[in-house]
């Protein structure tokens, strides 16, 4: 066994994208450091191609929207895409994409394993350091502008035979410094205008991406939150229309299948991992929930 539910780190891109690399260099870069997108979003539909979502991201993408639309749902919130929009997905990102529309265009970077990482230890700007797994922000034409410069100017040094990662690395900072801005800036408009409710609901979800696959009860994340289970449970409801449990048992479903279709453990252990009593009550729940055996899942 050594399948692990990940999508799209170096290894897995460059298997997927060997056969295309000669009619997508116009567009597509990639290294064992990093790799990025220029424009052309058919590294996605080929990576949908050959693999069923919802997939695990495991390390840093960013990225600016630039032409038509998408809707992806990120850790369990459906959001929708649109031009101007800046994009950061961090490692642990649960991804489901769900439709693309129009001449949907996209300029990114994903930054692998080996990849330089241009801040000492503890120095990462707040947006980064894995307090925030994911965060999709409108943005100004000022801003928008700025991130295309220094995704053009990455693009234009790696093409660079012997090309200098320090610069890179330089750049990529820049960058993150720049999104970093831009999300703080607007977290701080968000605080000011949000209801209460509204961030019970915001904080649940972090807690439900964090702590689903293991506590599937309702009374956990009350507790996690210092409300009544009772409060809580009409919150979650009043907010985003569904109940708790729903919520939570769509990001425990959502795990089951990324296991399922993206490892090669043993139904089995998948059930203990996810902390089922045992492996007939979790087959019943998948198939309650899904309509189908987790084993039919996994063959389909």
């Amino acid at each position: 066994m050594g399948k692990q539910p990940k999508l799209m780190n170096y290894s897995q891109m460059k298997d997927i994208l060997a056969p295309h690399l000669a009619k997508m260099r116009d567009f597509m870069y990639i290294s064992n450091e990093l790799g990025m997108v220029y424009g052309n979003p058919q590294l996605f539909l080929i990576a949908l191609h050959h693999n069923t979502p919802p997939f695990v991201i495991d390390d840093y993408r960013i990225g600016i929207i630039v032409g038509g639309e998408a809707r992806i749902s990120f850790n369990l919130v459906e959001r929708h895409l649109t031009p101007g929009t800046l994009v950061f997905v961090g490692p642990g990102t649960i991804l489901t994409p769900i439709e693309f529309k129009g001449d949907f265009e996209i300029y990114g970077i994903g930054l692998f394993a080996d990849f330089p990482m241009p801040f000492a230890a503890g120095q990462m700007p707040s947006a980064f350091n894995g307090q925030v797994r994911d965060f999709l922000v409108k943005a100004s034409d000022g801003d928008v502008a700025s991130a295309r410069h220094i995704i053009d100017a990455i693009w234009h040094i790696v093409h660079q035979p012997d090309y200098n990662r320090q610069t890179v690395s330089s750049l990529v900072a820049a960058m993150m410094y720049l999104y970093d801005g831009v999300y703080r800036r607007h977290k701080d408009l968000m605080a000011a205008s949000q209801s209460r409710e509204q961030t019970i609901f915001d904080r649940f979800i972090c807690l439900v991406n964090q702590y689903a696959a293991r506590e599937h009860q309702i009374g956990f994340y009350a507790d996690k939150m210092c409300l009544t289970e009772r409060y809580f449970g009409t919150i979650i409801r009043q907010v985003s229309g569904s109940t708790a449990k729903e919520w939570i048992d769509r990001a425990l479903v959502t795990r089951i299948k990324i296991e399922l279709k993206h490892t090669d453990k043993p139904i089995a252990q998948i059930s203990d991992e996810m902390n089922f009593p045992n492996p007939s009550f979790f087959s019943k729940y998948f198939k309650r929930t899904v309509g189908m055996t987790p084993g039919e899942y996994r063959d389909g």
